[in-house]
């Protein structure tokens, strides 16, 4: 049981990542279109379908088999939650949630026409879920305390 659920949680979380380097992108792209445009109009769709077709389901994914996982862990009768590296790993995971969280809340900003970002600042953003994905993983693969 322990390997499927597993499985399904980077499964999860490739989608999750997947969408999370995705949407700023998008929101880059479409600070170039004209506000009430077809473009700016097909841009809201793709950045509305992005967040809840497939970055949210794959977040709460992410989350339920997360910790499913640390529960049947090995360490104690306490899974991996006995574990100091899984605090630090859900303590990044928390920072990518609040990371989603502001992505939402542009997106939103985005289809009210009320955009107040440049198109640089998305490019910079864009990179954030990249780093914290790389110490998560660090965390995860060599568990260092």
């Amino acid at each position: 049981m322990y390997e499927w659920v597993k499985a399904f949680h980077i499964i999860a979380v490739i989608a999750w990542m997947a969408g999370m380097l995705y949407l700023p992108r998008l929101f880059a792209y479409h600070c170039t279109a004209e506000k009430g445009s077809a473009q700016s109009e097909t841009f809201k769709v793709m950045e509305r379908r992005l967040l809840r077709a497939i970055i949210n389901p794959a977040m709460i994914a992410t989350f339920v088999l997360g910790f499913w996982l640390a529960w049947l862990g090995p360490d104690s009768r306490y899974g991996w939650f006995a574990s100091p590296w899984l605090w630090a790993k859900i303590a990044l995971v928390l920072a990518l949630s609040a990371v989603h969280g502001l992505f939402t809340r542009w997106m939103k900003d985005f289809a009210a026409d009320r955009n107040r970002h440049s198109q640089r600042f998305y490019r910079i953003i864009n990179e954030v879920p990249t780093v914290l994905m790389i110490l998560i993983v660090l965390l995860v693969v060599l568990k260092p305390f």
